[in-house]
Protein backbone atom coordinates (compact mmCIF):
# COMPACT_ATOMS: atom_id res chain seq x y z
CA UNK A 1 0.00 0.00 0.00
CA UNK A 2 1.75 3.81 -0.96
CA UNK A 3 1.93 5.76 1.43
CA UNK A 4 0.01 8.79 2.09
CA UNK A 5 2.42 11.58 0.75
CA UNK A 6 4.30 8.55 -1.38
CA UNK A 7 6.31 10.32 -4.33
CA UNK A 8 6.06 13.62 -3.06
CA UNK A 9 8.87 16.16 -1.79
CA UNK A 10 8.73 17.88 1.11
CA UNK A 11 10.71 20.26 2.95
CA UNK A 12 10.78 20.85 6.61
CA UNK A 13 12.20 23.31 8.83
CA UNK A 14 13.45 23.36 12.51
CA UNK A 15 13.99 19.28 11.40
CA UNK A 16 16.80 18.90 13.94
CA UNK A 17 14.29 17.92 17.01
CA UNK A 18 10.89 18.36 18.43
CA UNK A 19 8.12 18.35 16.17
CA UNK A 20 10.03 19.01 13.05
CA UNK A 21 11.99 16.08 13.54
CA UNK A 22 8.84 13.87 13.84
CA UNK A 23 7.89 15.10 10.47
CA UNK A 24 10.44 15.04 8.94
CA UNK A 25 10.06 11.11 10.07
CA UNK A 26 6.67 10.63 9.28
CA UNK A 27 6.88 12.20 6.37
CA UNK A 28 9.85 9.28 5.22
CA UNK A 29 8.44 6.77 6.47
CA UNK A 30 5.05 7.46 4.52
CA UNK A 31 7.19 7.55 1.33
CA UNK A 32 8.46 11.59 0.80
CA UNK A 33 11.89 12.35 0.32
CA UNK A 34 12.73 15.05 2.81
CA UNK A 35 14.76 18.47 2.63
CA UNK A 36 15.77 18.89 6.42
CA UNK A 37 16.30 22.57 7.23
CA UNK A 38 17.69 23.95 10.24
CA UNK A 39 19.45 26.38 12.50
CA UNK A 40 21.46 23.51 14.46
CA UNK A 41 23.83 21.41 11.78
CA UNK A 42 24.25 18.52 14.26
CA UNK A 43 20.14 18.06 14.63
CA UNK A 44 19.28 18.11 11.17
CA UNK A 45 22.37 15.97 10.00
CA UNK A 46 21.11 13.43 12.77
CA UNK A 47 17.64 13.53 11.49
CA UNK A 48 19.07 12.65 7.99
CA UNK A 49 20.53 9.73 9.44
CA UNK A 50 17.90 8.54 11.22
CA UNK A 51 15.67 8.57 7.97
CA UNK A 52 18.57 6.84 5.97
CA UNK A 53 18.88 4.09 8.83
CA UNK A 54 15.26 3.45 7.83
CA UNK A 55 15.91 3.35 4.11
CA UNK A 56 14.27 6.49 3.14
CA UNK A 57 15.72 9.62 0.91
CA UNK A 58 16.96 12.79 3.02
CA UNK A 59 19.39 15.88 2.88
CA UNK A 60 20.59 18.71 5.16
CA UNK A 61 20.60 22.35 4.27
CA UNK A 62 21.85 24.70 7.15
CA UNK A 63 19.40 27.49 7.00
CA UNK A 64 18.43 30.43 9.44
CA UNK A 65 14.74 31.06 8.46
CA UNK A 66 14.52 34.86 9.14
CA UNK A 67 17.18 35.64 6.48
CA UNK A 68 15.73 36.15 3.33
CA UNK A 69 18.72 35.28 0.99
CA UNK A 70 19.20 31.81 3.04
CA UNK A 71 15.55 30.67 2.22
CA UNK A 72 15.95 31.37 -1.29
CA UNK A 73 18.92 29.19 -0.77
CA UNK A 74 16.99 26.39 1.08
CA UNK A 75 14.65 26.54 -1.61
CA UNK A 76 16.88 26.42 -4.09
CA UNK A 77 19.24 23.74 -2.94
CA UNK A 78 15.83 21.34 -2.06
CA UNK A 79 14.89 21.69 -5.78
CA UNK A 80 18.38 21.19 -7.07
CA UNK A 81 18.67 18.03 -4.96
CA UNK A 82 15.15 16.41 -5.37
CA UNK A 83 13.63 18.35 -8.45
CA UNK A 84 10.32 19.68 -6.81
CA UNK A 85 8.67 20.72 -3.66
CA UNK A 86 5.37 19.33 -3.01
CA UNK A 87 4.69 20.04 0.95
CA UNK A 88 6.64 22.41 3.10
CA UNK A 89 6.46 22.30 6.95
CA UNK A 90 7.48 26.10 8.12
CA UNK A 91 7.60 24.67 11.38
CA UNK A 92 11.00 26.54 13.02
CA UNK A 93 10.29 28.52 16.00
CA UNK A 94 11.74 29.81 19.46
CA UNK A 95 10.33 30.55 22.68
CA UNK A 96 12.16 33.34 23.27
CA UNK A 97 12.13 35.03 26.91
CA UNK A 98 9.23 34.89 29.39
CA UNK A 99 8.13 38.64 30.57
CA UNK A 100 5.23 40.87 30.67
CA UNK A 101 3.89 42.99 28.03
CA UNK A 102 5.76 46.53 30.22
CA UNK A 103 9.27 44.40 31.32
CA UNK A 104 9.64 42.86 27.84
CA UNK A 105 12.45 43.92 25.54
CA UNK A 106 12.74 45.30 22.22
CA UNK A 107 15.28 43.02 21.61
CA UNK A 108 13.33 39.54 22.67
CA UNK A 109 10.16 41.20 20.74
CA UNK A 110 12.04 41.28 17.62
CA UNK A 111 13.69 37.83 17.60
CA UNK A 112 10.75 35.96 18.55
CA UNK A 113 8.55 37.74 15.54
CA UNK A 114 11.45 37.59 13.47
CA UNK A 115 11.92 33.75 13.54
CA UNK A 116 8.28 32.81 14.52
CA UNK A 117 6.58 35.08 11.93
CA UNK A 118 8.01 36.74 9.71
CA UNK A 119 10.24 33.22 8.72
CA UNK A 120 6.55 31.87 8.13
CA UNK A 121 6.18 34.53 5.87
CA UNK A 122 9.30 34.57 4.22
CA UNK A 123 8.85 30.29 3.65
CA UNK A 124 6.08 31.02 2.41
CA UNK A 125 7.26 33.64 -0.20
CA UNK A 126 9.95 31.41 -1.66
CA UNK A 127 7.77 28.30 -1.78
CA UNK A 128 4.92 28.97 -3.30
CA UNK A 129 6.48 30.33 -6.55
CA UNK A 130 7.87 26.88 -6.84
CA UNK A 131 4.85 25.24 -6.48
CA UNK A 132 3.33 27.55 -8.94
CA UNK A 133 5.65 26.48 -11.76
CA UNK A 134 4.50 22.48 -10.51
CA UNK A 135 1.11 23.40 -10.82
CA UNK A 136 0.47 22.90 -7.21
CA UNK A 137 1.46 22.05 -3.52
CA UNK A 138 0.70 21.86 0.19
CA UNK A 139 1.83 24.02 3.18
CA UNK A 140 1.44 22.85 6.75
CA UNK A 141 2.69 26.30 9.38
CA UNK A 142 3.24 25.04 13.11
CA UNK A 143 1.25 27.87 14.76
CA UNK A 144 0.22 27.05 18.92
CA UNK A 145 -2.53 27.18 21.20
CA UNK A 146 -1.22 30.66 21.91
CA UNK A 147 -2.42 31.37 18.62
CA UNK A 148 -6.17 31.19 19.21
CA UNK A 149 -5.94 32.04 23.43
CA UNK A 150 -3.59 34.52 25.62
CA UNK A 151 -1.00 33.66 27.66
CA UNK A 152 0.02 35.62 30.27
CA UNK A 153 4.22 36.02 29.93
CA UNK A 154 4.62 35.41 26.43
CA UNK A 155 3.42 38.19 24.75
CA UNK A 156 5.99 38.38 22.06
CA UNK A 157 5.48 34.43 21.57
CA UNK A 158 1.94 34.41 21.78
CA UNK A 159 1.71 37.32 18.88
CA UNK A 160 3.91 35.72 16.48
CA UNK A 161 1.69 32.61 16.74
CA UNK A 162 -1.80 34.66 16.14
CA UNK A 163 0.15 36.08 13.40
CA UNK A 164 0.86 32.38 11.89
CA UNK A 165 -2.94 31.61 11.95
CA UNK A 166 -3.30 34.74 10.05
CA UNK A 167 -1.16 34.55 7.71
CA UNK A 168 -1.88 31.35 6.84
CA UNK A 169 -5.34 31.80 6.36
CA UNK A 170 -4.93 34.88 4.31
CA UNK A 171 -2.23 32.55 1.67
CA UNK A 172 -4.83 30.08 1.43
CA UNK A 173 -7.11 32.32 0.45
CA UNK A 174 -4.93 33.95 -2.41
CA UNK A 175 -3.96 30.50 -3.80
CA UNK A 176 -7.02 28.26 -3.01
CA UNK A 177 -7.73 28.10 -6.64
CA UNK A 178 -3.86 27.72 -7.99
CA UNK A 179 -4.09 24.05 -6.34
CA UNK A 180 -1.79 25.36 -3.29
CA UNK A 181 -3.37 24.19 0.34
CA UNK A 182 -2.10 26.45 3.05
CA UNK A 183 -2.81 25.26 6.69
CA UNK A 184 -1.41 25.13 9.80
CA UNK A 185 -1.24 22.97 13.29
CA UNK A 186 -2.12 24.40 16.73
CA UNK A 187 -0.46 22.24 19.01
CA UNK A 188 -0.99 22.23 22.74
CA UNK A 189 2.01 21.18 25.49
CA UNK A 190 4.20 18.58 23.52
CA UNK A 191 7.14 17.02 25.23
CA UNK A 192 9.74 18.49 23.20
CA UNK A 193 13.35 20.09 23.57
CA UNK A 194 11.54 23.87 23.68
CA UNK A 195 8.78 23.12 26.49
CA UNK A 196 11.71 20.87 28.05
CA UNK A 197 13.67 24.16 28.42
CA UNK A 198 10.57 26.30 29.91
CA UNK A 199 10.37 23.74 32.29
CA UNK A 200 13.61 23.51 33.17
CA UNK A 201 14.03 27.17 33.60
CA UNK A 202 11.13 27.16 35.60
CA UNK A 203 8.79 29.18 33.25
CA UNK A 204 6.07 25.83 33.58
CA UNK A 205 5.63 23.85 35.53
CA UNK A 206 4.87 19.88 34.34
CA UNK A 207 2.76 18.88 36.84
CA UNK A 208 0.68 22.24 36.32
CA UNK A 209 0.69 21.35 32.58
CA UNK A 210 -0.62 17.99 32.76
CA UNK A 211 -3.86 18.95 35.29
CA UNK A 212 -4.58 21.87 32.65
CA UNK A 213 -4.61 19.03 29.85
CA UNK A 214 -8.27 17.66 29.63
CA UNK A 215 -7.15 14.32 28.01
CA UNK A 216 -4.61 14.12 31.58
CA UNK A 217 -0.90 14.11 29.80
CA UNK A 218 1.12 15.99 27.61
CA UNK A 219 1.49 15.46 23.89
CA UNK A 220 3.76 14.18 21.65
CA UNK A 221 5.68 15.19 18.76
CA UNK A 222 4.73 11.97 16.85
CA UNK A 223 0.80 13.10 17.57
CA UNK A 224 1.68 16.42 16.05
CA UNK A 225 3.31 15.05 13.06
CA UNK A 226 0.67 12.73 12.06
CA UNK A 227 -1.67 15.48 11.72
CA UNK A 228 0.95 17.93 9.70
CA UNK A 229 1.50 14.85 7.34
CA UNK A 230 -2.55 14.25 7.13
CA UNK A 231 -2.78 17.61 5.97
CA UNK A 232 -0.05 17.60 3.12
CA UNK A 233 -1.78 14.56 1.60
CA UNK A 234 -4.42 13.75 -0.74
CA UNK A 235 -6.89 12.97 2.02
CA UNK A 236 -6.97 16.74 2.96
CA UNK A 237 -7.47 17.78 -0.20
CA UNK A 238 -10.70 19.79 0.28
CA UNK A 239 -9.26 21.20 3.69
CA UNK A 240 -7.35 24.87 3.38
CA UNK A 241 -7.23 28.09 5.39
CA UNK A 242 -7.61 25.47 8.83
CA UNK A 243 -6.03 26.03 12.26
CA UNK A 244 -5.95 22.56 13.11
CA UNK A 245 -5.96 22.05 17.05
CA UNK A 246 -3.68 18.88 18.21
CA UNK A 247 -4.07 19.78 22.28
CA UNK A 248 -5.78 17.47 24.09
CA UNK A 249 -8.42 19.54 24.33
CA UNK A 250 -6.64 22.34 25.82
CA UNK A 251 -8.62 25.34 24.22
CA UNK A 252 -11.93 23.13 24.44
CA UNK A 253 -11.67 24.26 28.06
Amino acid sequence: MAGKVQGKVALVTGGGSGIGRATALVLAREGAKVMIADYVPEGGEATVKMIKEKGGEAAFVHTDVAIGKQVVAMIEKTVATFGRIDCAHNNAGIEGRMADAVSDSEENFDRIIAINLKAVWLCMKHEIPQMLKQGGGAIVNTASVAGLVGFQGLGAYTASKHGVIGLTKTAALEFAQKKIRVNCVCPGVIQTPMVARLMDSGTMNEQDMVLGEPIGRLGQPEEIAEGVVWLMSDAASFVTGHPLVIDGGWVAR
